[in-house]
């Protein structure tokens, strides 16, 4: 039976993807000076548009897909006849995943006939990307829903996310880091170096000084962990808040370390949902590599 694969906006992906691979996605909510848009990838609101409202002051909050946004959403899809293999933002992130069971759930009671997985991807943008490129491939390939959705389970926990940023105040609102922290660490250029842990949350590991520096640590954090040590030739990304310069520069110094990769690094702007929480300025690296820990 056919079968459809989604996943929230939240993946670092580009609209020409999505169209390519037959792929779908249900967008979370962002606001803005307390105006909502829905996170679609720049169509309602240009990246480059949000990320300066930002940086010159402007209020930023995030909502999640509701119960009722996701009945909706999966409803076209049944109502065609195809099975449904959802790949959620990390629970550990949001409360998306809860709210896609919950429709999965209602949905199913009318729709006995069809299939709806929901999967808990454990990851966010660019990880998340690297997940739903192999599933699409693995669609493709002929492999069942089920077979598809256990391959992500199994792989999900080995799916590396390392980021920094250079503002720490974004943060601070988020309740990542202390108030006092975050003005100690802005006066001495801190830069948190964040790694998503097994429960798919971001912990921050180490404090960093200078933006340089926190770029050669991402470097370091692949070298240690990446799947074949330096001959890994696996899925690399990397996704910017509107720092495409620190992006370039931090695919530069991986091609130097890993040459398997080289012009195969991919580079995203990340969302706007994910964006307004950690700022202007972030720069995260995606790879597989061994299991994450807590």
């Amino acid at each position: 039976m056919p079968y459809m694969l989604s996943c929230d906006s939240t993946t670092d992906l580009t609209l020409a993807q999505y169209a390519a691979l037959d792929l779908h996605y249900v967008s979370l909510h962002f606001l803005l000076d307390g105006k909502e848009y829905p996170d679609d990838y720049g169509q309602s609101l240009p990246m480059k548009t949000f990320f300066d409202a930002m940086a010159a002051g402007a209020t930023t909050g995030t909502s999640q897909v509701t119960t009722g946004e996701f009945e909706l959403y999966f409803r076209q899809f049944l109502e065609q006849g195809s099975d449904i293999l959802h790949v959620s933002l990390s629970s550990g992130l949001s409360g998306c995943y809860h709210s896609a069971c919950a429709a999965r759930d209602m949905l199913l009671e009318e729709f006995p006939e069809r299939k709806i997985i929901v999967v808990d991807s454990l990851c966010g943008s660019g990880g998340a990307a690297i997940l739903m490129l192999e599933a699409a491939r693995q669609r493709d390939a002929g492999r069942t829903m089920e077979e598809t959705a256990a391959w992500i389970e199994a792989r999900r926990l080995h799916v590396h996310h390392w980021l920094f940023t250079p503002e720490l105040a974004y943060f601070v609102r988020g309740g990542r880091v202390s108030a006092a922290a975050g003005w100690i660490g802005t006066l001495l250029r801190l830069c948190p170096v964040i790694e998503a842990n097994c429960e798919g949350k971001l912990i921050p590991r180490e404090k960093i000084r200078g933006k340089q520096r926190a770029l050669r640590v991402l470097v370091e954090k692949m070298v240690s962990y990446a799947e074949g040590g330096m001959a890994y030739d696996g899925p690399c990304h990397i996704s910017h808040a509107d720092n495409l310069a620190d992006a370039e520069q931090l695919a530069g110094m991986i091609e130097e370390k890993f040459p398997q990769l080289r012009g195969r690094i991919v580079i995203n702007t990340v969302g706007t949902t994910l964006g307004s929480h950690c700022g202007p300025g972030m720069v995260a690296l995606f790879f597989y590599g061994t299991e994450r820990g807590r």
